[in-house]
């Protein structure tokens, strides 16, 4: 499915339009639609953890979201092998509005979020389990 990217994807100022892929529960894969090396594995980090967290407004207005949009959250992963050592970026979520096929990426405040860590691993959660 095509979504159009509203703000900017951190460091791809000129990725405008992405596709998003399910692998399965866990990852998908989001691509640029106009640079085929530009690939993301993004992570839902429901699958993995306890995660919430205050849209900024500014984002509520460029993905047009009202309190009855339907909303996706993705992490992007950075991938190691083996696999399970792979990082997890909690501080900058994408955030999905399914209604309109609008994205933007989120940048959290680490002071009010001091649970979610750039580079958490998909191991320390396996550990939690």
């Amino acid at each position: 499915m095509s979504y159009d990217v509203r703000g900017e994807l951190l460091g791809f100022p000129d990725t405008h339009t992405v596709t998003i892929t399910e692998i399965d529960s866990l990852f998908s894969r989001l691509q640029d639609t106009q640079n085929d090396n530009i690939t993301f594995t993004i992570v839902n980090p429901y699958a993995l953890r306890e995660y919430s967290f205050e849209i900024p407004v500014d984002i509520k207005i460029l993905l047009n979201i009202t309190e009855k949009s339907s909303l996706s959250v993705y992490n992007i992963l950075i991938l190691q092998k083996p696999i399970e050592n792979s990082y997890i970026n909690f501080l900058a979520p994408i955030v999905i509005n399914n209604d309109n096929k609008k994205l933007a990426q989120v940048v959290l405040e680490p002071r009010k979020y001091p649970d979610f860590g750039m580079t958490e691993t998909i191991h320390s959660f396996k550990e939690q389990s």
